[in-house]
């Protein structure tokens, strides 16, 4: 049977689902990178019960867009106000705080779809740039963004136990 892929916006209900999904997508990519017990824990309190996602989906100010195959959720991207450490934002600016789409769907347009919500919803709350931060030695992502029109514009630090990492803040104009 062939599902449609299709695009929405996630209650609360959906914390248990979206968080086991971006726990796979952010394992997938930085497992090796970490010793497992802080690793494991990181990844607990982002994404498990009671952690970061599910606070964020109770955020009326933080706004979401999800990708799923039927019931299976297969990516997502969430747009916030500004978190990150950014260099003279003006006011309004918002901050792209994740986009993330499980390996096997890489590469075949869900992230580009993602992306094109989050720069259409921020243009359309009248928000005039957007930031993200980008792990330095993610080339991948850093190419998507290149293509997106984003480009380094500063520098901030991520910790994950004892490892601190150095990650990029990204901007572009609206």
């Amino acid at each position: 049977m062939n599902e449609i892929l299709h695009y929405f916006t996630p209650t609360k209900d959906a914390a248990s689902a979206l968080g086991a999904m971006a726990r796979r997508a952010f394992s997938d990519t930085f497992a090796p990178l970490y010793d497992p017990v802080p690793f494991e824990q990181f990844l607990d309190e982002a994404y498990g019960p009671g952690g970061a996602m599910e606070s964020d989906l109770c955020d009326p100010s933080v706004r979401w867009q999800v990708a799923a195959i039927g019931d299976q959720l297969i990516g997502y991207v969430k747009l916030s106000p500004l978190r990150a450490s950014a260099p003279e934002p003006q006011p309004g600016a918002v901050e792209l705080q994740q986009i993330y789409v499980l390996s096997r769907w890489q590469g075949q347009g869900v992230a580009e779809r993602l992306m094109n919500w989050a720069l259409d919803t921020a243009r359309a709350d009248g928000a005039s740039e957007i930031y993200l931060t980008v792990f330095d030695h993610n080339a991948r992502a850093k190419r998507f963004y290149s293509r997106h029109g984003f480009s380094e514009v500063g520098r901030c630090t991520f910790r994950l136990g004892d490892r601190v990492d150095d990650d990029r803040v990204w901007r572009r104009i609206l």
